[in-house]
């Protein structure tokens, strides 16, 4: 698939807003996290800007983005109408939160439940954007069971970095245990990634050239020539490729810059008693390259079906 930049923008910048949210809504909610009119302004700012931005982003790639409003009609059968339909109204409670932490200084008792209802809401809009992939069975690298677990860990483990990164930088006392449940997101995070290429290489191949044509009783099928003599719609999107040792290095490199150099700069922090302050803004740059990277590779390293009428053997 061609890995269009607003789509990447958006699945990397709403879900750390989302992620973010469910943390406050839990955190707050059980007392770990102080309702602090700072941090709180900090914290839902930069929430709801990568939320709102994300979701704007996502229009970016649509032919008409004027129209996008008429995909909330079709919640019965789209995941695309749901994820718009849950994003719309996790803004009620986690809004409504958002207000009882900076103007009453309250985030237990009744806006806890408030903020509990919005964290739950955050990640079901996470859910919802990874089953517009996930459903879509003309994409085996798409339709399993990771697409979804590693959306939902990657919202709460970018969201966590961007509180921790805001605990950090205002100097606020860090929650017991936060930069263990830090890293230990971080750990799971690249080691579901690695399960999810493992099993893309494992997986036999749902469809072919054969069975796509219904040629298979006559035996090997091949392409002698392109349908079209110029590139159309279906190749740029869909029959985008990425040489498998480009994809080799990108994984490495995806890697290392969201879990391994973050994690590496966090050990020497704690090992050489420097500021979180001051590491903490490298080690989130890192991370974030690094979500990047993985992105990108999520939607490049995609094939569809139809890429078996232009040349592919199996899919």
């Amino acid at each position: 698939m061609h890995p269009a930049k607003s789509v990447i923008y958006f699945t990397t910048a709403s879900g750390a807003g989302y992620g973010l949210l469910a943390w406050l809504g839990v955190l707050g909610a059980m007392g770990i996290i102080p309702a602090d009119r700072t941090f709180g302004i900090a914290a839902f700012g930069s929430a709801f800007f990568f939320v709102i931005s994300g979701l704007l982003s996502s229009t970016g790639h649509l032919g008409r983005p004027e129209r996008a409003w008429r995909a909330l009609s079709q919640w019965r059968s789209s995941w695309l109408s749901r994820e718009g339909i849950a994003a719309i109204l996790t803004f009620l409670p986690t809004g409504l939160y958002a207000l009882a932490w900076v103007l009453l200084g309250q985030n237990t008792g009744l806006a806890g439940i408030i903020g509990l209802a919005g964290a739950g809401l955050a990640l079901l809009t996470v859910f919802t954007t990874s089953m517009i992939y996930a459903s879509l069975k003309t994409i085996p690298a798409w339709s399993n069971g990771w697409t979804s677990l590693g959306y939902l860990v990657m919202a709460l483990t970018s969201g966590a970095w961007l509180g921790v990164l805001l605990l950090a930088v205002l100097g606020e006392p860090m929650p017991p245990y936060s930069l263990s449940v830090l890293a230990g997101l971080t750990v799971l995070m690249a080691l579901i990634k690695l399960l999810y290429w493992r099993s893309l290489a494992k997986a036999p191949a749902r469809s072919t050239a054969e069975s796509a044509t219904g040629l298979a009783r006559f035996g090997t099928v091949r392409l002698i020539e392109s349908p079209h003599s110029e590139p159309n719609y279906l190749l740029k999107e869909m029959g985008y490729r990425i040489a498998r040792k480009h994809a080799g290095k990108l994984r490495f490199w995806g890697l290392f810059y969201a879990a391994m150099a973050p994690l590496i700069l966090l050990g020497v922090a704690a090992g050489y008693a420097i500021p979180l302050a001051a590491i903490m803004p490298l080690a989130a740059a890192s991370f974030a390259i690094g979500l990047v990277l993985e992105r990108w590779l999520f939607f490049a390293e995609a094939k569809h079906v139809v890429t078996l009428y232009y040349g592919n053997s199996a899919v």
